[in-house]
C-alpha cells in the first residue's frame, strides 16, 4: 500500500470585500483624472441611475443603466481636462452604502482652453462594491454664462 504525500491544494483566497462606498468614490475621481472613463464606468452597476436634478433645458436629466452612462461619458474627456479635485468632502449617511460628497473640480475647457471650475454635491448609492445610484448637483450656472460649453459626447 502506498500512500499519497501530494499537499492538498491551498483553499482559494478568500474575495476581497467590496470598497466602503468613500473609498470606490476616491477610486473613481483618480480614474476621471486620469481620463480613464472605461474604468470608471467599470465602477457602475448594469442597472446603475446617474441623475443630473439641476441639469439645464436640452441637458440629460437621467440616465438608465451602465451603456447609458458608458454613452455620456465617452467624450468627456475630449471636452474637459480635469486637473484636480482641490476640494472634497465625503459624508457618511445613516444609510451605510449612501454618502453625500461636496467637491470642487477644475481643469480646462478643451475646446477654448477656457478655466474649468465646477462644484458639485453628488449622493451616491454603492451595492456590492459597484455604483447603483448617482445624484449629481453640478452647478448649471456654469454652463449658462458659457454656452458652447459641452461636458459630455451625448450634448
Amino acid at each position: 500500500m502506498t500512500t499519497d504525500t501530494t499537499p492538498a491544494p491551498a483553499p482559494a483566497p478568500a474575495p476581497a470585500p467590496a470598497p466602503a462606498p468613500a473609498d470606490l468614490y476616491r477610486h473613481g475621481l483618480r480614474l476621471l483624472l486620469d481620463k480613464d472613463i472605461d474604468g470608471w464606468v467599470g465602477l457602475w452597476d448594469e442597472n446603475g441611475v446617474f441623475e443630473f436634478p439641476f441639469a439645464p433645458d436640452g441637458w440629460p436629466k437621467r440616465l438608465e443603466g451602465k451603456a447609458a452612462v458608458a454613452d455620456y461619458m465617452r467624450g468627456y474627456p475630449d471636452h474637459i481636462d480635469l486637473h484636480d479635485f482641490p476640494s472634497v468632502e465625503i459624508h457618511r449617511t445613516t444609510a451605510p452604502q449612501t454618502i453625500v460628497v461636496e467637491m470642487r473640480g477644475v481643469g480646462r475647457l478643451v475646446q477654448t482652453g477656457s478655466p474649468f471650475d465646477m462644484t458639485y454635491i453628488a449622493v451616491v448609492t454603492v451595492a456590492d462594491g459597484l455604483i447603483t445610484h448617482y445624484r449629481d448637483y453640478w452647478n448649471p450656472l456654469t454652463v449658462l454664462q458659457d454656452p458652447t460649453t459641452v461636458f459630455t459626447g451625448s450634448n
